[in-house]
Protein backbone atom coordinates (compact mmCIF):
# COMPACT_ATOMS: atom_id res chain seq x y z
CA UNK A 1 0.00 0.00 0.00
CA UNK A 2 1.58 3.51 -1.39
CA UNK A 3 1.86 5.73 1.66
CA UNK A 4 0.20 9.12 1.39
CA UNK A 5 2.15 12.77 1.02
CA UNK A 6 1.09 13.80 4.47
CA UNK A 7 2.30 10.52 6.11
CA UNK A 8 5.83 10.78 5.15
CA UNK A 9 6.05 14.44 5.33
CA UNK A 10 4.89 13.92 9.40
CA UNK A 11 7.54 10.87 9.21
CA UNK A 12 9.90 14.07 7.91
CA UNK A 13 8.99 16.05 10.89
CA UNK A 14 8.48 14.36 13.90
CA UNK A 15 11.40 11.71 13.12
CA UNK A 16 13.56 14.03 10.53
CA UNK A 17 13.12 10.62 8.15
CA UNK A 18 15.29 10.97 5.54
CA UNK A 19 14.04 7.91 3.75
CA UNK A 20 10.51 9.53 4.03
CA UNK A 21 11.74 12.69 2.78
CA UNK A 22 13.71 11.29 -0.33
CA UNK A 23 10.39 9.31 -1.01
CA UNK A 24 8.43 12.81 -1.80
CA UNK A 25 11.46 13.98 -3.69
CA UNK A 26 11.35 11.16 -6.12
CA UNK A 27 7.61 10.74 -6.02
CA UNK A 28 6.78 14.76 -7.15
CA UNK A 29 10.13 15.98 -8.46
CA UNK A 30 9.14 15.56 -12.29
CA UNK A 31 6.04 17.57 -11.82
CA UNK A 32 8.08 20.57 -9.76
CA UNK A 33 10.88 20.36 -12.21
CA UNK A 34 8.03 20.91 -15.15
CA UNK A 35 6.44 23.33 -13.51
CA UNK A 36 9.40 25.31 -13.17
CA UNK A 37 11.26 24.41 -17.06
CA UNK A 38 7.74 26.08 -18.00
CA UNK A 39 7.95 28.93 -16.12
CA UNK A 40 12.36 29.96 -16.84
CA UNK A 41 12.51 27.74 -20.06
CA UNK A 42 16.17 27.07 -18.87
CA UNK A 43 16.80 23.70 -17.57
CA UNK A 44 20.29 24.57 -15.20
CA UNK A 45 17.46 27.26 -13.68
CA UNK A 46 14.87 24.57 -13.51
CA UNK A 47 16.85 22.36 -11.78
CA UNK A 48 17.60 25.17 -9.13
CA UNK A 49 14.26 26.42 -8.97
CA UNK A 50 13.40 22.47 -7.93
CA UNK A 51 16.02 21.98 -5.43
CA UNK A 52 14.88 25.24 -3.92
CA UNK A 53 11.09 24.47 -3.75
CA UNK A 54 12.05 21.07 -1.58
CA UNK A 55 14.44 22.69 0.31
CA UNK A 56 11.33 24.95 1.06
CA UNK A 57 9.38 21.77 1.64
CA UNK A 58 11.88 20.67 4.16
CA UNK A 59 11.84 23.78 6.18
CA UNK A 60 8.19 24.72 6.66
CA UNK A 61 6.53 20.96 6.84
CA UNK A 62 5.69 21.16 10.31
CA UNK A 63 3.73 24.11 9.13
CA UNK A 64 1.43 22.10 6.53
CA UNK A 65 -2.26 20.56 7.67
CA UNK A 66 -3.53 17.62 7.49
CA UNK A 67 -5.85 18.53 4.71
CA UNK A 68 -2.93 20.22 2.47
CA UNK A 69 -2.76 18.69 -0.62
CA UNK A 70 0.57 18.03 -1.49
CA UNK A 71 1.14 17.75 -5.19
CA UNK A 72 -1.00 21.27 -5.26
CA UNK A 73 0.73 23.46 -2.90
CA UNK A 74 4.46 22.37 -4.67
CA UNK A 75 2.94 23.29 -7.76
CA UNK A 76 2.04 26.87 -6.17
CA UNK A 77 5.36 26.97 -4.80
CA UNK A 78 7.43 26.02 -7.74
CA UNK A 79 5.59 28.55 -9.63
CA UNK A 80 5.83 31.17 -7.01
CA UNK A 81 9.55 30.37 -6.89
CA UNK A 82 10.27 30.31 -10.80
CA UNK A 83 8.95 33.97 -10.39
CA UNK A 84 11.52 35.06 -8.10
CA UNK A 85 14.19 33.10 -9.75
CA UNK A 86 13.46 35.09 -13.47
CA UNK A 87 13.39 38.52 -11.53
CA UNK A 88 16.45 37.76 -9.94
CA UNK A 89 17.76 36.86 -13.45
CA UNK A 90 16.69 39.29 -15.11
CA UNK A 91 17.75 42.16 -12.98
CA UNK A 92 21.32 40.74 -12.93
CA UNK A 93 21.34 40.34 -16.66
CA UNK A 94 20.22 44.04 -16.55
CA UNK A 95 23.10 45.01 -14.67
CA UNK A 96 25.78 42.63 -16.57
CA UNK A 97 24.07 44.11 -19.98
CA UNK A 98 23.55 40.14 -21.14
CA UNK A 99 20.82 39.34 -23.29
CA UNK A 100 19.54 35.93 -23.97
CA UNK A 101 17.66 33.95 -27.05
CA UNK A 102 14.69 31.91 -26.51
CA UNK A 103 14.79 28.88 -28.31
CA UNK A 104 11.73 27.64 -30.26
CA UNK A 105 10.08 24.44 -30.44
CA UNK A 106 8.98 22.35 -33.45
CA UNK A 107 5.52 21.72 -34.26
CA UNK A 108 3.34 18.80 -34.31
CA UNK A 109 0.07 18.06 -36.94
CA UNK A 110 -1.33 15.86 -33.46
CA UNK A 111 -4.23 17.58 -32.16
CA UNK A 112 -3.26 17.28 -28.78
CA UNK A 113 0.65 18.56 -29.45
CA UNK A 114 -0.68 21.65 -30.98
CA UNK A 115 -3.06 22.35 -28.48
CA UNK A 116 0.15 22.17 -25.93
CA UNK A 117 2.08 24.68 -27.91
CA UNK A 118 -0.56 26.71 -28.08
CA UNK A 119 -1.51 27.05 -24.10
CA UNK A 120 1.87 25.61 -22.38
CA UNK A 121 3.47 29.12 -22.08
CA UNK A 122 0.62 30.85 -20.38
CA UNK A 123 -0.48 27.25 -18.67
CA UNK A 124 0.68 28.35 -15.21
CA UNK A 125 -0.58 31.72 -15.11
CA UNK A 126 -3.98 29.99 -16.11
CA UNK A 127 -3.80 27.98 -12.89
CA UNK A 128 -2.96 30.14 -10.87
CA UNK A 129 -5.79 32.44 -11.44
CA UNK A 130 -8.30 29.07 -10.20
CA UNK A 131 -9.29 28.44 -6.66
CA UNK A 132 -7.37 26.36 -4.61
CA UNK A 133 -9.85 23.01 -5.20
CA UNK A 134 -10.19 23.83 -8.77
CA UNK A 135 -6.21 24.31 -9.67
CA UNK A 136 -5.40 21.24 -6.88
CA UNK A 137 -8.27 18.84 -8.81
CA UNK A 138 -6.21 19.68 -12.07
CA UNK A 139 -2.82 18.64 -10.84
CA UNK A 140 -4.01 15.53 -9.52
CA UNK A 141 -6.06 14.66 -12.68
CA UNK A 142 -3.76 15.02 -15.14
CA UNK A 143 -0.30 16.14 -13.63
CA UNK A 144 -0.22 13.37 -11.60
CA UNK A 145 -2.50 10.59 -13.23
CA UNK A 146 -4.85 10.20 -10.31
CA UNK A 147 -8.49 8.34 -11.11
CA UNK A 148 -11.27 10.38 -9.82
CA UNK A 149 -11.90 8.18 -6.78
CA UNK A 150 -8.72 9.26 -5.89
CA UNK A 151 -9.01 13.02 -6.35
CA UNK A 152 -12.51 12.71 -4.71
CA UNK A 153 -10.73 11.30 -1.75
CA UNK A 154 -7.58 13.80 -1.91
CA UNK A 155 -10.58 16.58 -2.14
CA UNK A 156 -12.90 15.47 0.57
CA UNK A 157 -15.73 14.67 -1.97
CA UNK A 158 -17.67 11.97 -3.68
CA UNK A 159 -16.69 10.44 -7.22
CA UNK A 160 -18.79 12.31 -9.47
CA UNK A 161 -18.42 15.93 -7.15
CA UNK A 162 -14.74 15.55 -8.23
CA UNK A 163 -15.66 14.97 -11.71
CA UNK A 164 -18.26 17.95 -11.66
CA UNK A 165 -15.27 19.95 -9.98
CA UNK A 166 -12.28 19.07 -12.90
CA UNK A 167 -14.83 19.28 -15.64
CA UNK A 168 -15.67 23.07 -14.04
CA UNK A 169 -11.98 23.96 -14.12
CA UNK A 170 -11.32 22.90 -17.45
CA UNK A 171 -14.39 25.23 -18.92
CA UNK A 172 -12.64 27.72 -16.73
CA UNK A 173 -9.37 27.21 -18.72
CA UNK A 174 -11.01 27.15 -21.71
CA UNK A 175 -12.27 30.57 -21.14
CA UNK A 176 -9.42 31.68 -19.82
CA UNK A 177 -7.53 30.75 -23.48
CA UNK A 178 -10.40 31.77 -25.35
CA UNK A 179 -9.91 35.18 -24.21
CA UNK A 180 -6.45 34.72 -25.26
CA UNK A 181 -7.71 34.10 -28.58
CA UNK A 182 -6.92 30.29 -28.57
CA UNK A 183 -9.84 28.51 -28.73
CA UNK A 184 -9.74 24.57 -27.87
CA UNK A 185 -12.40 22.65 -26.24
CA UNK A 186 -11.99 21.30 -22.68
CA UNK A 187 -11.18 18.29 -23.55
CA UNK A 188 -8.55 19.24 -25.77
CA UNK A 189 -7.05 21.59 -23.19
CA UNK A 190 -7.59 18.17 -20.34
CA UNK A 191 -5.67 16.09 -22.89
CA UNK A 192 -2.99 17.94 -24.07
CA UNK A 193 -2.00 19.06 -20.15
CA UNK A 194 -2.06 14.71 -19.21
CA UNK A 195 0.25 14.10 -22.32
CA UNK A 196 2.80 17.04 -22.00
CA UNK A 197 2.58 18.66 -18.65
CA UNK A 198 4.85 16.59 -16.82
CA UNK A 199 8.39 15.40 -18.08
CA UNK A 200 11.48 13.67 -16.72
CA UNK A 201 13.61 15.26 -14.62
CA UNK A 202 17.03 14.99 -15.36
CA UNK A 203 18.70 11.85 -14.19
CA UNK A 204 20.30 12.39 -10.66
CA UNK A 205 18.37 15.33 -9.81
CA UNK A 206 15.75 13.73 -7.25
CA UNK A 207 18.49 12.34 -4.97
CA UNK A 208 20.81 15.26 -5.17
CA UNK A 209 18.04 17.68 -4.43
CA UNK A 210 16.60 14.97 -1.43
CA UNK A 211 20.39 15.42 0.15
CA UNK A 212 21.12 19.33 -0.55
CA UNK A 213 17.43 19.64 1.51
CA UNK A 214 18.73 18.16 4.50
CA UNK A 215 22.06 19.72 3.95
CA UNK A 216 22.18 23.19 2.43
CA UNK A 217 25.54 24.25 2.56
CA UNK A 218 25.57 21.82 -0.58
CA UNK A 219 23.61 24.19 -2.35
CA UNK A 220 25.05 27.05 -4.49
CA UNK A 221 25.15 30.39 -3.69
CA UNK A 222 22.08 31.54 -6.35
CA UNK A 223 19.83 28.56 -5.43
CA UNK A 224 20.74 29.54 -1.91
CA UNK A 225 19.47 33.33 -3.05
CA UNK A 226 16.55 31.77 -4.65
CA UNK A 227 15.71 29.76 -1.17
CA UNK A 228 15.67 33.20 0.75
CA UNK A 229 14.17 34.96 -1.94
CA UNK A 230 10.94 33.03 -1.62
CA UNK A 231 11.05 32.41 1.76
CA UNK A 232 10.96 35.97 2.87
CA UNK A 233 8.29 36.82 0.57
CA UNK A 234 5.79 34.09 0.76
CA UNK A 235 4.78 33.75 4.54
CA UNK A 236 4.14 29.50 4.28
CA UNK A 237 4.26 29.78 8.14
CA UNK A 238 0.65 30.32 8.19
CA UNK A 239 -0.22 28.91 4.20
CA UNK A 240 -3.41 26.82 5.96
CA UNK A 241 -4.51 29.78 7.39
CA UNK A 242 -6.92 32.24 5.55
CA UNK A 243 -4.17 35.30 5.76
CA UNK A 244 -5.10 38.13 5.21
CA UNK A 245 -8.50 37.09 4.09
CA UNK A 246 -9.33 36.34 8.25
CA UNK A 247 -8.31 40.27 8.37
CA UNK A 248 -11.02 40.85 6.08
CA UNK A 249 -13.68 39.12 7.62
CA UNK A 250 -13.21 40.73 10.86
CA UNK A 251 -12.92 44.31 8.81
CA UNK A 252 -16.28 43.16 6.82
CA UNK A 253 -18.11 43.09 10.75
CA UNK A 254 -18.09 46.66 10.50
CA UNK A 255 -20.39 46.93 7.72
CA UNK A 256 -22.97 45.95 10.04
CA UNK A 257 -22.26 48.55 12.81
CA UNK A 258 -22.10 50.87 9.90
CA UNK A 259 -25.40 50.22 8.77
CA UNK A 260 -27.64 49.80 11.68
CA UNK A 261 -26.07 53.31 13.23
CA UNK A 262 -26.90 54.55 9.61
CA UNK A 263 -23.70 56.47 8.99
CA UNK A 264 -22.40 56.70 5.33
CA UNK A 265 -19.66 55.07 4.36
CA UNK A 266 -16.24 57.03 3.18
CA UNK A 267 -16.56 58.15 -0.11
CA UNK A 268 -14.16 56.48 -2.42
CA UNK A 269 -13.59 59.59 -4.74
CA UNK A 270 -10.24 60.98 -4.98
CA UNK A 271 -11.17 64.33 -2.97
CA UNK A 272 -12.20 62.50 0.32
CA UNK A 273 -9.30 63.79 2.91
CA UNK A 274 -7.30 61.61 4.63
CA UNK A 275 -8.74 63.18 7.91
CA UNK A 276 -12.24 62.08 6.84
CA UNK A 277 -11.03 58.78 6.17
CA UNK A 278 -8.12 57.97 9.05
CA UNK A 279 -8.94 60.65 11.74
CA UNK A 280 -10.79 58.29 14.11
CA UNK A 281 -10.20 54.38 14.97
CA UNK A 282 -14.22 54.15 13.78
CA UNK A 283 -13.47 56.75 10.65
CA UNK A 284 -10.33 53.98 9.65
CA UNK A 285 -12.93 50.86 10.05
CA UNK A 286 -15.28 52.16 8.05
CA UNK A 287 -12.66 53.24 5.52
CA UNK A 288 -11.46 49.57 5.74
CA UNK A 289 -15.34 48.05 5.51
CA UNK A 290 -15.31 50.25 1.96
CA UNK A 291 -12.06 49.57 0.14
CA UNK A 292 -12.74 45.32 0.97
CA UNK A 293 -16.13 46.29 -0.56
CA UNK A 294 -14.64 47.61 -3.66
CA UNK A 295 -12.02 44.97 -3.71
CA UNK A 296 -9.24 48.05 -3.51
CA UNK A 297 -6.23 46.44 -1.85
CA UNK A 298 -4.53 49.06 -2.20
CA UNK A 299 -6.78 50.95 -0.22
CA UNK A 300 -7.14 48.74 1.93
CA UNK A 301 -3.30 48.17 3.04
CA UNK A 302 -3.62 52.45 3.27
CA UNK A 303 -5.81 51.75 6.32
CA UNK A 304 -3.08 49.30 8.16
CA UNK A 305 0.16 50.19 9.83
CA UNK A 306 3.04 49.78 7.80
CA UNK A 307 4.00 46.53 9.16
CA UNK A 308 0.34 45.34 8.83
CA UNK A 309 0.32 46.44 5.32
CA UNK A 310 3.36 44.96 4.13
CA UNK A 311 2.19 40.87 6.45
CA UNK A 312 -1.06 42.20 3.75
CA UNK A 313 0.50 42.22 0.67
CA UNK A 314 3.03 39.23 1.05
CA UNK A 315 -0.07 36.91 2.14
CA UNK A 316 -1.76 38.37 -0.50
CA UNK A 317 0.62 37.39 -3.02
CA UNK A 318 0.27 34.32 -5.93
CA UNK A 319 -3.77 34.02 -4.13
CA UNK A 320 -6.19 34.27 -7.58
CA UNK A 321 -7.85 37.18 -7.14
CA UNK A 322 -11.30 34.88 -7.89
CA UNK A 323 -10.57 32.96 -4.45
CA UNK A 324 -9.88 36.22 -2.44
CA UNK A 325 -13.22 37.98 -3.41
CA UNK A 326 -15.00 34.45 -2.89
CA UNK A 327 -13.70 34.04 0.61
CA UNK A 328 -14.24 37.63 1.45
CA UNK A 329 -18.11 37.09 0.23
CA UNK A 330 -18.47 34.12 2.16
CA UNK A 331 -16.98 35.70 5.69
CA UNK A 332 -18.41 38.69 4.85
CA UNK A 333 -22.05 37.08 5.06
CA UNK A 334 -21.27 34.80 8.16
CA UNK A 335 -20.36 37.79 10.08
CA UNK A 336 -23.53 39.72 9.06
CA UNK A 337 -24.85 39.62 12.82
CA UNK A 338 -21.78 41.37 14.39
CA UNK A 339 -21.65 43.83 16.78
CA UNK A 340 -19.29 46.33 17.54
CA UNK A 341 -19.92 46.84 21.70
CA UNK A 342 -17.46 48.48 23.11
CA UNK A 343 -14.29 50.72 22.76
CA UNK A 344 -11.54 50.56 24.39
CA UNK A 345 -8.64 53.44 24.62
CA UNK A 346 -5.18 51.88 25.65
CA UNK A 347 -2.84 55.32 26.34
CA UNK A 348 -2.72 57.87 23.57
CA UNK A 349 -2.36 55.99 20.77
CA UNK A 350 -4.35 52.53 20.73
CA UNK A 351 -7.57 51.83 20.49
CA UNK A 352 -9.51 48.28 20.88
CA UNK A 353 -12.52 48.17 19.22
CA UNK A 354 -14.34 45.20 21.14
CA UNK A 355 -16.26 43.23 18.28
CA UNK A 356 -19.00 40.51 19.39
CA UNK A 357 -18.76 37.38 16.82
CA UNK A 358 -21.31 34.74 15.90
CA UNK A 359 -20.48 31.31 16.14
CA UNK A 360 -18.09 29.95 13.51
CA UNK A 361 -16.42 33.04 13.07
CA UNK A 362 -12.57 32.50 12.37
CA UNK A 363 -10.17 32.06 15.49
CA UNK A 364 -13.16 31.08 17.63
CA UNK A 365 -13.46 27.27 16.93
CA UNK A 366 -16.81 27.68 15.96
CA UNK A 367 -18.23 29.26 18.80
CA UNK A 368 -20.00 32.64 19.60
CA UNK A 369 -16.91 34.99 21.65
CA UNK A 370 -15.57 37.85 21.04
CA UNK A 371 -12.34 39.69 18.98
CA UNK A 372 -10.60 42.92 19.41
CA UNK A 373 -9.76 44.97 16.39
CA UNK A 374 -6.64 46.73 17.26
CA UNK A 375 -6.16 50.52 16.23
CA UNK A 376 -2.78 52.45 16.46
CA UNK A 377 -1.91 56.02 15.92
CA UNK A 378 0.14 56.95 13.15
CA UNK A 379 0.68 60.33 12.88
CA UNK A 380 -2.56 61.96 12.81
CA UNK A 381 -4.02 59.32 11.23
CA UNK A 382 -5.41 55.61 12.71
CA UNK A 383 -4.83 52.72 11.51
CA UNK A 384 -5.55 49.03 12.03
CA UNK A 385 -2.67 46.87 13.36
CA UNK A 386 -4.19 43.72 13.77
CA UNK A 387 -6.57 41.31 16.36
CA UNK A 388 -6.13 39.52 19.43
CA UNK A 389 -8.70 37.81 21.41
Amino acid sequence: MTVSDIDLLRRWTRDQSEEAFATLVNRHMDMVYSVALRQVRDPHLAQEVAQSVFVILARKASSLGSDTILAGWLCRTARFTSSKALTMRQRRLHREHLSFLESSSSGSDDETDNAWQMIEGDLDNALSQLGRQDHDALVLRFCQGRSFREVSSALGTSEAGAKMRVQRALEKLRGYFGRKGISLSAVVIGGAISAHSVQAAPVGLAAATAAAALNASTLSSSTLLVIKETLQYMAWTKVKTAGIIGVAALLTVGTVTVISQKTTAPSTKTTQSVAAAYGTPEATLKSLVAALQAADTEKFAEGCTPEKAEQFRMRNLGKPEEELKAEAQRQAAMFAKAKLVARETNGTDEVHLRMEMPAGADGLQGKAGQLVLVMKKVGQTWKYHGDRR
